[in-house]
Protein backbone atom coordinates (compact mmCIF):
# COMPACT_ATOMS: atom_id res chain seq x y z
CA UNK A 1 0.00 0.00 0.00
CA UNK A 2 1.37 3.11 -0.84
CA UNK A 3 0.77 6.68 1.02
CA UNK A 4 -1.64 7.73 -1.26
CA UNK A 5 -3.68 5.19 -0.93
CA UNK A 6 -3.62 5.50 2.92
CA UNK A 7 -3.87 9.20 3.11
CA UNK A 8 -7.33 8.32 0.87
CA UNK A 9 -8.25 6.36 4.14
CA UNK A 10 -7.86 8.54 6.57
CA UNK A 11 -9.09 11.42 4.27
CA UNK A 12 -12.26 8.59 4.09
CA UNK A 13 -12.33 8.14 8.12
CA UNK A 14 -12.02 12.19 9.22
CA UNK A 15 -14.67 12.85 6.45
CA UNK A 16 -16.99 10.37 7.83
CA UNK A 17 -16.34 11.77 11.54
CA UNK A 18 -16.90 15.75 10.39
CA UNK A 19 -20.30 14.26 8.51
CA UNK A 20 -21.67 12.86 11.96
CA UNK A 21 -20.50 15.33 14.19
CA UNK A 22 -21.72 17.90 11.48
CA UNK A 23 -25.46 16.24 11.31
CA UNK A 24 -25.62 16.12 15.13
CA UNK A 25 -24.84 19.97 15.08
CA UNK A 26 -27.55 20.20 13.01
CA UNK A 27 -30.11 18.49 14.19
CA UNK A 28 -29.85 19.89 17.52
CA UNK A 29 -30.76 23.45 15.95
CA UNK A 30 -33.30 21.79 13.55
CA UNK A 31 -35.10 20.06 16.33
CA UNK A 32 -34.98 22.73 19.55
CA UNK A 33 -36.57 20.62 22.37
CA UNK A 34 -37.85 23.43 25.08
CA UNK A 35 -37.58 21.83 28.65
CA UNK A 36 -40.22 21.51 30.90
CA UNK A 37 -40.09 24.00 34.16
CA UNK A 38 -41.55 21.14 36.42
CA UNK A 39 -40.80 17.52 36.24
CA UNK A 40 -43.74 15.15 34.70
CA UNK A 41 -42.82 12.79 37.45
CA UNK A 42 -43.98 13.45 40.85
CA UNK A 43 -42.17 11.82 43.99
CA UNK A 44 -43.77 11.76 46.64
CA UNK A 45 -42.29 12.64 50.51
CA UNK A 46 -39.18 14.53 48.44
CA UNK A 47 -39.06 18.35 48.75
CA UNK A 48 -37.29 20.09 46.17
CA UNK A 49 -36.10 23.38 47.03
CA UNK A 50 -36.80 26.22 44.07
CA UNK A 51 -33.33 27.66 43.81
CA UNK A 52 -32.93 31.03 41.61
CA UNK A 53 -30.47 32.03 39.96
CA UNK A 54 -29.20 34.75 42.36
CA UNK A 55 -29.18 31.91 45.01
CA UNK A 56 -27.15 29.74 43.37
CA UNK A 57 -24.61 32.47 43.60
CA UNK A 58 -22.63 32.45 46.72
CA UNK A 59 -21.50 36.02 47.57
CA UNK A 60 -17.95 36.19 49.37
CA UNK A 61 -19.26 37.12 52.78
CA UNK A 62 -21.69 34.18 52.79
CA UNK A 63 -18.60 31.76 51.52
CA UNK A 64 -16.31 33.14 54.73
CA UNK A 65 -19.13 32.60 56.96
CA UNK A 66 -18.01 29.10 57.26
CA UNK A 67 -16.90 28.24 60.51
CA UNK A 68 -12.92 27.80 60.25
CA UNK A 69 -12.28 25.93 63.44
CA UNK A 70 -14.51 23.01 62.01
CA UNK A 71 -13.28 22.93 58.50
CA UNK A 72 -9.85 22.77 59.47
CA UNK A 73 -10.39 19.87 61.77
CA UNK A 74 -11.74 17.57 58.95
CA UNK A 75 -8.25 17.98 57.34
CA UNK A 76 -4.53 16.82 58.08
CA UNK A 77 -0.68 18.30 57.61
CA UNK A 78 -0.16 14.48 55.66
CA UNK A 79 -3.01 14.69 53.15
CA UNK A 80 -2.67 18.33 52.60
CA UNK A 81 1.30 17.14 51.12
CA UNK A 82 -0.74 14.56 48.77
CA UNK A 83 -3.49 17.25 47.49
CA UNK A 84 -1.03 19.46 46.78
CA UNK A 85 0.64 17.53 44.35
CA UNK A 86 -1.97 19.07 42.03
CA UNK A 87 -0.62 22.79 43.02
CA UNK A 88 2.89 21.69 42.53
CA UNK A 89 2.63 21.28 38.66
CA UNK A 90 2.79 25.44 39.39
CA UNK A 91 3.59 25.96 43.02
CA UNK A 92 7.03 25.62 44.78
CA UNK A 93 6.72 25.79 48.44
CA UNK A 94 10.19 25.80 49.55
CA UNK A 95 11.99 28.20 51.86
CA UNK A 96 13.84 30.16 49.53
CA UNK A 97 12.62 28.26 46.65
CA UNK A 98 11.75 30.04 43.08
CA UNK A 99 8.45 30.97 41.61
CA UNK A 100 7.42 29.11 38.78
CA UNK A 101 3.98 29.65 36.65
CA UNK A 102 2.91 31.12 39.90
CA UNK A 103 4.64 32.41 43.15
CA UNK A 104 6.95 30.61 45.42
CA UNK A 105 3.85 29.69 48.65
CA UNK A 106 6.48 29.53 51.50
CA UNK A 107 4.58 31.28 54.42
CA UNK A 108 2.13 32.72 52.43
CA UNK A 109 -0.79 32.00 55.31
CA UNK A 110 -0.36 34.74 57.08
CA UNK A 111 1.08 37.06 54.32
CA UNK A 112 -0.57 39.96 52.76
CA UNK A 113 -1.77 39.20 48.52
CA UNK A 114 0.56 39.45 45.71
CA UNK A 115 3.64 40.94 47.47
CA UNK A 116 6.68 38.75 46.13
CA UNK A 117 8.59 41.69 44.05
CA UNK A 118 9.66 39.28 41.63
CA UNK A 119 6.33 37.84 40.43
CA UNK A 120 4.22 38.83 38.00
CA UNK A 121 0.84 38.97 39.42
CA UNK A 122 -2.23 40.22 37.64
CA UNK A 123 -4.09 43.37 37.94
CA UNK A 124 -6.70 41.55 39.68
CA UNK A 125 -4.55 40.14 42.79
CA UNK A 126 -2.60 43.33 43.07
CA UNK A 127 -5.70 44.96 43.37
CA UNK A 128 -7.19 42.46 45.87
CA UNK A 129 -4.36 43.18 48.48
CA UNK A 130 -5.88 41.48 51.52
CA UNK A 131 -3.79 38.79 53.98
CA UNK A 132 -4.14 35.48 53.32
CA UNK A 133 -5.89 34.43 56.49
CA UNK A 134 -7.84 30.57 56.79
CA UNK A 135 -11.00 31.98 56.24
CA UNK A 136 -9.23 33.99 52.71
CA UNK A 137 -7.73 30.65 51.42
CA UNK A 138 -10.30 28.84 51.86
CA UNK A 139 -12.87 30.79 49.91
CA UNK A 140 -10.09 31.33 46.91
CA UNK A 141 -9.30 27.36 46.81
CA UNK A 142 -12.84 26.63 46.12
CA UNK A 143 -12.80 28.15 42.84
CA UNK A 144 -9.96 30.83 42.56
CA UNK A 145 -11.23 32.62 38.99
CA UNK A 146 -15.00 33.11 40.89
CA UNK A 147 -13.63 34.40 43.97
CA UNK A 148 -10.87 36.88 42.74
CA UNK A 149 -12.31 37.59 38.95
CA UNK A 150 -9.60 38.22 36.60
CA UNK A 151 -6.86 36.79 38.64
CA UNK A 152 -4.02 34.03 36.09
CA UNK A 153 -4.64 31.26 38.60
CA UNK A 154 -6.19 29.09 35.98
CA UNK A 155 -6.97 26.01 38.75
CA UNK A 156 -10.32 25.11 38.56
CA UNK A 157 -10.29 24.26 42.84
CA UNK A 158 -10.59 22.15 45.36
CA UNK A 159 -14.35 21.37 45.97
CA UNK A 160 -14.13 18.89 49.05
CA UNK A 161 -13.64 20.07 52.16
CA UNK A 162 -11.44 17.86 53.46
CA UNK A 163 -9.13 18.32 50.45
CA UNK A 164 -9.31 22.29 51.34
CA UNK A 165 -8.60 22.43 54.98
CA UNK A 166 -5.88 19.62 54.43
CA UNK A 167 -3.81 22.14 51.76
CA UNK A 168 -4.41 25.23 54.24
CA UNK A 169 -2.85 23.20 57.04
CA UNK A 170 -0.62 21.82 54.88
CA UNK A 171 0.54 25.25 53.13
CA UNK A 172 0.36 26.76 57.00
CA UNK A 173 3.28 24.52 58.15
CA UNK A 174 5.46 25.18 55.33
CA UNK A 175 6.54 28.47 57.04
CA UNK A 176 9.46 30.16 59.50
CA UNK A 177 6.03 31.21 61.52
CA UNK A 178 3.16 29.06 60.82
CA UNK A 179 0.26 30.99 62.18
CA UNK A 180 -1.66 29.58 65.53
CA UNK A 181 -4.87 27.11 64.65
CA UNK A 182 -8.19 29.12 65.60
Amino acid sequence: MDSFELNKIIAAVLLTALIIIGIGKFTDLLFYVEKPEQSAYKVDGLDVAQVSKDDSKKSKQEIQKVDIKQLLALGNVAHGEKVFKKCSACHMIVSGGKNMIGPNLWGVIGRQAAVISDYNYSKAMKDYGKEWSFEEMNAYLIKPQAYIKGTKMAFAGLRKEKDRASVILYMNSKSDAPKPLP
